[in-house]
């Protein structure tokens, strides 16, 4: 099961009391996931499609207990693309669905229902609290969100076909102190996060504790192997470096052994050389713990570029 389905199944089994909040979840819902199906003159009814059960069954139990009438669960499979079972949850009774309508804002007015003016543009008397706020985002996300497996990339995404409703939901966001962005992909708008953090906040505040702890668990992972990496890479540049100096200094050592000779050297730089032909791997700092006296890095420095001129002024030799 993918990251994004566990999240999906623990919001779905997430209780909740109060019946704002979930009016709150299902005015998201209806936005994301919802259908208006008119036939006749006036019968209207709500479909929810989703391939989550859980999501199906939140839907489900969160409509009978608020609105008593004809509502639905049907299993649609499709065998032939080998795809998930689709979930439809369907209010059949058309005053129910008037009424449902009206709570979650989608209409205005009861007596004269227009299917090509219906309000995509969240209700703010329904996000009167902050825990309202939560449950709207929550709904958004069980209706139409996404979340990456945090071991390949960090984003989280909310998908709607209408940009104010884009715009809404990226305000009720980021109303969290969060900087959500949209971004048009085909015809829909996309609300997204990418930064890892800002997940972890936004998982918090849907209530998917046991994801987040996987998430944030992947991430600590994650940033130690990053960090293991840039030391090992630090590691093996640094230690490159040191031999490719090492055998330019021999290189150098060597030419000054053949055509001068290493005793005609001033004794420091003699003595230098010597260490260093003896001692082909060791870093600048352990050849100047090998002189007698010992010198800093600083002076090992500035006698090998004394050694590298001498080197150099005996390429024409």
């Amino acid at each position: 099961m993918s990251f994004s389905s566990t999240t999906k199944n623990e919001l779905a089994r997430m209780p909740i009391e109060d019946n704002c909040c979930r009016l709150s979840e299902l005015a998201a819902l209806v936005r994301m996931c919802g259908t208006i199906q008119i036939s006749g003159r006036s019968n209207i009814n709500i479909k929810f499609t989703t391939e989550n059960a859980a999501i199906a069954r939140r839907l489900f139990t969160f409509l009978k207990e608020m609105y008593e009438g004809d509502i639905e669960v049907m299993v649609r499979r499709n065998k032939q693309l080998k795809k998930n079972n689709n979930y439809l949850v369907v209010i059949k009774d058309k005053d129910i669905s008037k009424k449902f309508l009206l709570d979650v804002g989608f209409i205005n007015d009861e007596d004269n229902i227009n299917i090509f003016n219906v309000k995509y543009q969240v209700n703010k008397q329904i996000l009167d609290s902050r825990c309202c706020k939560r449950s709207y985002i929550r709904g958004a996300f069980l209706g139409g969100g996404s979340i990456s497996n945090p071991e390949k990339a960090y984003h989280l995404e909310f998908v709607t076909n209408n940009q104010e409703h884009g715009l809404d939901l990226s305000d009720i966001i980021n109303s969290f102190g969060l900087n959500s962005k949209i971004v048009l992909r085909k015809e829909n708008y996309v609300v997204y996060l990418k930064e890892g953090e800002q997940i972890v906040d936004l998982l918090n505040v849907m209530g998917a504790h046991q994801a987040l702890l996987k998430f944030e668990d992947i991430r600590v992972l994650k940033d130690v192997r990053n960090n293991i990496n840039r030391l090992v890479n630090c590691e093996t540049a640094n230690l490159s470096k040191t031999i490719d100096a090492s055998m330019r200094q021999i290189e150098q050592i060597e030419r000054i052994k053949k055509f001068m000779g290493l005793e005609k050297l001033p004794p420091k730089l003699r003595d230098i050389a010597e260490v260093r032909l003896s001692n082909p791997d060791a870093t600048l700092k352990e050849i100047g713990e090998m002189l007698d006296p010992p010198v800093g890095k600083s002076g090992v420095n500035h006698r090998f570029r004394k050694i590298e001129e001498i080197a150099e002024d005996l390429k024409g030799v």
